[in-house]
């Protein structure tokens, strides 16, 4: 893999790492011991100088990592929208594999859908004021963002994010052949898209940021992403009967320790803990 790809896995590694560092804290620290006696607060500037337990020197704690969305919605004349994007970045051999599959699929206006317990057929929507909603302020917004604005009535819209974090082990599989890439590695720069009956459904990736996207003239937009410093998922609809969600999981593999590194690292925080005991 060319320099450009290393830095776009990178770049996007990073994103990840600041968006989720919140919802990941308690995950990381849930093995650390309970502080004991003769310890001490450090300044800022000790901490600066520090690197943190599971960013070992010599490269990166990440293994494998995966990403997957899909925002799905459904009209009240029956069209339905859905984009998907199945991400992986697998660091395990010592050149990095990364894979992209996107997936775009509009179908007509009034197209017959079957109706079943969770995908029932919307009701005709009646005509109505114009209306509209502004989501603009999200751009500035860090972290976990979920987002859900809407001015109609009768809508039903959902946020669902997953997040699994576990040592070693291996990837989890796809749920279908259709998820799995035919190349091993992605190109820097991605994008599928369609557009039908002033509907567009849009997956990209963009070497730091990748993202589904739906919209509908005049009735709304639905979106999912991962960019730099935010991950998150945004719902804004300015119709009625509408039925639109998005659903997200990001399984994070992190390197298995040997034994004896991890020993040596006990051995370390112990002999520092009698620092602040012996008052030295």
């Amino acid at each position: 893999m060319n320099n450009g790809a290393m830095n776009h896995r990178t770049y996007l590694i990073t994103a990840l790492a600041l968006a989720l560092a919140p919802l990941c804290a308690p995950v990381f620290a849930a093995d650390q011991a309970p502080p004991g006696h003769g310890l001490r607060e450090l300044s800022d500037t000790e901490m600066s100088t520090m690197r943190g337990r599971y960013s070992p020197p010599g490269g990166t704690s990440v293994a494998w990592f995966g990403v997957s969305m899909i925002s799905t919605w459904q009209t009240a004349t029956n069209q339905l929208l859905q984009s998907t994007l199945t991400l992986n970045m697998d660091f395990r051999k010592d050149q990095p594999q990364i894979s992209f599959q996107p997936n775009v699929t509009i179908t007509s206006v009034n197209a017959p859908l079957p109706p079943t317990t969770t995908n029932p057929t919307p009701p005709t929507a009646p005509s109505g004021p114009s209306r509209s909603v502004d989501s603009s302020g999200l751009a500035n917004a860090g972290g976990v963002v979920q987002s859900v604005q809407i001015a109609g009535d009768s809508n039903h819209a959902s946020n669902t994010t997953r997040l699994n974090v576990q040592d070693g082990g291996t990837p989890p599989a796809p749920s279908s052949p259709s998820t799995t890439p035919t190349t091993p590695t992605a190109p820097s720069n991605a994008l599928a898209t369609i557009s039908k009956d002033g509907a567009t459904a849009t997956a990209s990736y963009a070497g730091d940021a990748a993202s589904v996207r739906l919209t509908i003239q005049g009735q709304g937009a639905v979106e999912q992403w991962i960019r730099n410093g935010s991950l998150g998922q945004s719902v804004t609809l300015s119709s009625d009967n509408q039925m639109v969600s998005n659903q997200m999981q990001i399984d994070l593999i992190r390197r298995a320790v040997a034994t004896n590194i991890q020993l040596a690292q006990n051995v370390a925080q112990a002999i520092n803990l009698t620092h602040g005991v012996s008052g030295r």
